[in-house]
């Protein structure tokens, strides 16, 4: 049997138990197992099986994940985040569709701190997307705004995406860090560029605006209380990185204290938030690193096959240089995007394109953003959207998934944008990390 023919059947094996939902870390595992038993003999997979599991949790770069993890815990269950979504609807409230614009804001902030997508939709549409639509809100656009700006913690740091793609790529965690802060908020900016273009077109959009009377009922010195602890906690983390004071994993630590330390300010420390924050956390981590360790298996067996090396000589003989490798790795990205959680694309495919994106000595940091930029288009783009789904089963049956689907078009026509800007211009991916070098 040819290494084509084994690679082919064992990514066609995985794709079939990714659509069956079994657990990531397992579809890897399993079948990267059987690829190398196969390839090399049953001997050699047990062998990197026994092996692989204490190279990852011996990995320096791997701590980072556990402290994120653990400051995003605990941000979430002590209402770091509860008043986000007020704040930036009052700070934003002359901006057209102000709630939608507040919401993407608030996502940022709380992306910034969960590290999560997932976590980012699930918290937000139980705050905002009930409020839109009482203010009389376009469903599809007040379901879509939300879908979209939950992206964003895929790419505003800390991310765990980035994490995994640093360590499986070998590239500095921290300088991914850098590097996805500016794309992260260029993607927010157009979100919101977008909402309120829209919204001055078409007003009846964005429903009744705040009313004067609840502006004045405001107390502002309450407000920036609840918005606070956040943008602390960010420039604590990237502050920390990005003057070389300390590696990502000190930086999470770093999180993880400050976090503590504020909600002991605000009194909700507690030993059941710890208890709670702390269970949740190994939890996480368990299931990152069964991902971890079925990923390397699966690099080494790709090395195994020799199909990256014919992979690169193909794109040498037609002449194919880095933008067209950019548009294979989309077109794949954006189709298996619609069917695949974005963390098994993105751990079955970088054993594969990443030699090649080396042989073109493309920059990795930068090939590392576009490539979480497209798990994130991926992540909202029909028919299995991931953040559609966790909307549409937050919701329940208050929107129903059409509306959803519609709602979501033009914020995938704005990520496929910023794509285009980051591609023409890496400097908006490169300029922090250049700073760190």
């Amino acid at each position: 049997m040819s290494s084509l023919l084994i690679i082919a059947l064992v990514f066609g094996l995985a794709l079939a138990l990714i659509a069956i939902r079994l657990p990531i870390g397992l579809v890897l595992t399993v079948c990267a197992f059987i690829g190398v038993a196969v390839e090399a003999s049953p001997k050699a997979a047990l062998g990197l099986l026994s092996r692989l599991p204490f190279e990852t949790a011996t990995n320096w770069e791997f701590s980072a994940a556990p402290m994120f993890l653990f400051m995003g815990f605990v941000a979430a269950r002590a209402g770091l985040t509860t008043g986000l979504f007020d704040a930036s609807r009052l700070l934003l409230r002359r901006v057209p569709g102000a709630l939608a614009v507040a919401s993407v804001m608030a996502s940022a902030l709380f992306a910034a701190a969960s590290g999560s997508s997932v976590a980012t939709s699930a918290a937000m549409s139980r705050i905002a997307v009930p409020e839109m639509l009482k203010r009389g809100y376009d469903q599809g656009l007040a379901c879509g705004t939300i879908a979209a700006s939950g992206t964003l913690g895929s790419l505003i740091p800390p991310s765990l995406t980035l994490i995994l793609f640093g360590i499986m790529a070998d590239v500095s965690i921290g300088q991914l860090f850098l590097a996805g802060l500016l794309p992260g908020i260029l993607s927010a900016v157009i979100y919101m560029t977008m909402i309120a273009l829209r919204v001055t077109v078409k007003p009846a959009l964005a429903g009744t605006p705040i009313s004067r009377s609840e502006i004045e009922a405001v107390r502002w010195r309450e407000v920036m209380w609840d918005i606070l602890p956040l943008p602390i906690l960010i420039a604590l983390v990237m502050g920390s990185i990005s003057a070389g004071w300390a590696t990502p994993t000190e930086s999470g630590a770093l999180g993880a204290a400050g976090a503590l330390v504020l909600a002991l300010l605000r009194r909700r420390l507690d030993f059941q938030l710890l208890r709670a924050a702390l269970r949740e956390t190994a939890s996480a981590f368990a299931t990152l690193f069964f991902i971890l360790v079925g990923g390397a298996l699966l690099v080494r067996f790709v090395a195994l096959t020799g199909v990256s090396r014919d992979l690169v000589e193909f794109f040498e003989m037609i002449g194919g240089g880095p933008y067209l490798l950019l548009f294979f790795v989309a077109v794949v990205y954006i189709v298996l995007g619609m069917f695949i959680d974005p963390i098994g694309l993105l751990l079955l495919t970088i054993p594969v394109f990443l030699p090649i994106a080396q042989s073109m000595d493309m920059d990795l940091v930068w090939f590392g953003i576009l490539l979480v930029k497209l798990l994130e288009i991926g992540l909202i783009t029909p028919p299995v959207g991931l953040n559609i789904y966790v909307i549409k089963s937050t919701l329940g049956n208050l929107v129903d998934l059409p509306t959803i689907f519609r709602g979501i078009f033009w914020f995938i026509a704005m990520d496929l944008l910023t794509l285009i800007i980051l591609i023409a211009w890496p400097q908006i991916t490169l300029w922090l990390p250049s700073m760190m070098r």
